[in-house]
Parts: C-alpha cells; structure tokens; sequence
C-alpha cells in the first residue's frame, strides 16, 4: 500500500463559521484570521494505493467556477490538483476510484472540468469510478435551504451522467484495506474513510475534525446541520480514537497533516501532530 498526501491550494472562511460558537479571543489562537476575519485553510486530499487500485479521497474546490465565486474565497498557496498529483507520479487517467467523503464544493469541485473546447462539463477523471453515499447523494441533489450554496450541481450531476456514479453498500467497503465510518452531524451520510496501513489505522476525517483546532467536541462548525449530533459523534469517535491508537488525517489543517488524540482532565486534546510520512514511517 502506497499513500501520499495531495495539497490541493488553500482558501480562506469566515472564523467565526469554522468555530461556532466558540469566542473569538480562544479560536484564533489556533488559526489567526485577517483584517476581514478571514482564515486561512488548506484543501488537502489523500491518494490510496491499495493492490491494483489507485483511490483519491476527496479532490478539493477545481478551478472551473466562475471569478466572482472563487473571489468568496481567496484561493491562496503554490499547490494544485494537477501538480500534486503529478509529483506522486499519477496522472488524472490513473486514478481508478475517487471516493467523496461528501459533495460540498470544497471537497469535489476537481471531480468536473470543462471539455477542450469549454461547452461542456466532464469527469476529471475518465476512467474512475467515483463513490458517494445514496442518501447523501440524495440529500445533495434536493438540497436545504441551509447547505444549497455548498451544494453546486456543476460538481455533481455530470458524474451520474456519465454513469461513473456508484454507492458504498451497506457493509461499508471502499477496497480491501479501506472502510467508511458514516456521520451525520456536518452533512448527511458524509464518509469518513479508515485506513488499514501496516496494522495501524489512519483516519481521513474530512469536516468530522477538520483541523487538530476541532478535536473538542463543542468545537461544532456553524456549517454543521446538526451540531448537537456531531458532537455525540465526535465524542463516540474519539474515545474509539484513543482506545484504538488511530491517527487523523486533517483536510482542513493549514499546518498539521496528521496527529494524535488523548485524554487530558476528562477534556479531549490534541496528543501529536505529525505529517503523513511521519506516520508511514513510524
């Protein structure tokens, strides 16, 4: 099994929205936000060789979307989707599956491009088979008034179209060494790959804990469409962390690639924070 760590850009969101609830004077500590309020966050996905398979988890926010939209967001840093994959040696037509832990715009806006001639929208990946959850997928196409935004049909129905869409079935199999653990406090169904690595497991835990900042569980989003569920998610999550010795994989972390969970005074806390090579190599 092969893994490598695939830096999509950063983009930057409100701080306030990234915490929730929790005051301003504590959260930026942790990420210092701009004369706006502004944050700034990294898009980073996770590329899976697992026997004849080549899997990328999540694809970041593309570049197909108009100026005004990307404007929203100050897209920010040296890495794209192209350059990171190219530099792990694969190209877009090697990939054979891309799992969507969920479908708002930052995690699979690259799932889509323009055709050569900027008429229409295709696969980014052609000969990939992309995984959704049904009743996410569901929740997507007939979306909230809340998540609508977040929710972009230019990034989701050409995938159906083209009949590369399936769905993770009920035992929650991705590949032989990949399984998905569902929450439904962020979004409905959305996907959390585990990782057997070598007997050790590693986490993608997409917008579950999208930073080390997000490790307590009261660290809710104002995202989130259920923030008391995520919390008695993310509870039962990390106490199964820390029993287990899982290591987090952060997609949303501008500075931590992985880390470590532990128990502190009853209060969940950050343990280690590492990058991914920290951990294939440990």
């Amino acid at each position: 099994m092969r893994l490598a760590a695939i830096h999509t850009g950063n983009f930057k969101l409100d701080g306030g929205a990234m915490f929730g609830v929790v005051p301003k004077v504590i959260w930026q500590r942790y990420n210092e936000p701009d004369a706006n309020n502004l944050c700034n966050w990294a898009m980073r996905c996770l590329l899976v060789e697992d026997g004849n398979r080549l899997i990328l988890i999540d694809n970041g926010i593309g570049d197909k979307q108009s100026e005004k939209f990307f404007g929203y967001y100050y897209l920010n840093g040296d890495n794209s989707l192209k350059q990171s994959l190219h530099a792990a040696g694969v190209d877009f037509g090697d990939i054979t599956d891309v799992v969507l832990t969920h479908l708002h715009f930052d995690h699979c806006g690259g799932s889509i491009e323009w055709d050569s001639t900027k008429t229409r929208f295709v696969p980014a990946f052609p000969n990939a088979t992309y995984w959704s959850h049904k009743d996410h997928w569901a929740h997507a196409i007939h979306p909230n008034p809340r998540e609508k935004a977040s929710f972009l049909s230019d990034n989701i129905l050409p995938i159906e179209e083209t009949g590369q869409l399936k769905f993770i079935g009920d035992d929650l199999r991705i590949s032989d060494n990949i399984t998905a653990l569902l929450a439904n406090g962020h979004t409905e169904k959305m996907m959390c790959p585990k990782i057997n690595y070598k007997g050790r497991t590693l986490v993608f835990a997409a917008d579950m804990i999208p930073s080390a900042a997000h490790i307590p569980p009261h660290y809710a989003m104002g995202y989130d469409i259920r923030p008391l569920v995520r919390m008695e998610e993310n509870t039962k999550f990390l106490n199964e962390a820390i029993e287990n010795n899982y290591t987090l994989f952060f997609e949303h972390d501008l500075n931590n690639e992985c880390g470590t969970v532990h128990l502190q005074n009853g209060k969940f806390k950050s343990d280690q924070v590492f990058t991914l090579n920290d951990f294939i190599n440990g």
